[in-house]
């Protein structure tokens, strides 16, 4: 009986042991292979802008693409490789029609942004996300919340067929 305990005991430390040392949601193990962005960078609202998109089909969005000083530089001066410690933001919005521009034109041709439907953000670190061609993605929801693992997995592979770094947005003077 005492050798079933030991046993028991053992097996549920050794099982405490791996869980501990297994890397948390986004983090990556150390090698590489961190390919998600858990947290929101400070400050973001008050980086530069860099462009607009406009997201139509499923998405049907207007995004303000944002950089902190090291991305948009590069954007300004048409750098095709983002240095290490450059961060982009794109704030999602979906558009609904202005009522009062409308009235001005005399007809459905202005929109304006309506509801924020996600932010998203890329980060690059060409060590700590080696394995995503050095940028690290972030996707939160309208209220903040970190997108699913799932939805997370598709952002290195889309970005990777862009030929700018894995950078879709265009700089936008």
């Amino acid at each position: 009986m005492k050798r079933v305990v030991f046993l028991m005991l053992g097996v549920v430390a050794l099982v405490s042991i791996c869980v501990s040392m297994a890397p948390a949601f986004g983090q990556g193990s150390g090698g590489g292979t961190a390919i998600y962005v858990t947290k929101m960078p400070p400050g973001y609202r008050d980086w530069k802008l860099i462009s607009l998109a406009h997201e139509a089909g499923n998405l049907n969005s207007f995004a303000a693409v944002l950089g902190n000083d090291l991305a948009y530089n590069a954007f300004h001066d048409g750098k095709l490789t983002y240095p290490d410690g450059s961060i982009i933001a794109a704030l999602h919005y979906g558009h609904v029609p202005s009522d009062e521009n409308n009235k001005v034109f005399g007809q459905v041709q202005s929109f304006v942004p309506g509801a924020p439907t996600n932010t998203q953000f890329m980060i690059k670190d060409s060590k700590k996300y080696a394995a995503t061609g050095g940028w690290g993605y972030g996707h939160f929801n309208k209220d903040g919340s970190v997108g699913n693992e799932t939805l997370m997995k598709t952002c290195a592979p889309c970005h990777a067929m862009a030929s700018r770094d894995g950078v879709f947005a265009r700089y936008a003077p």
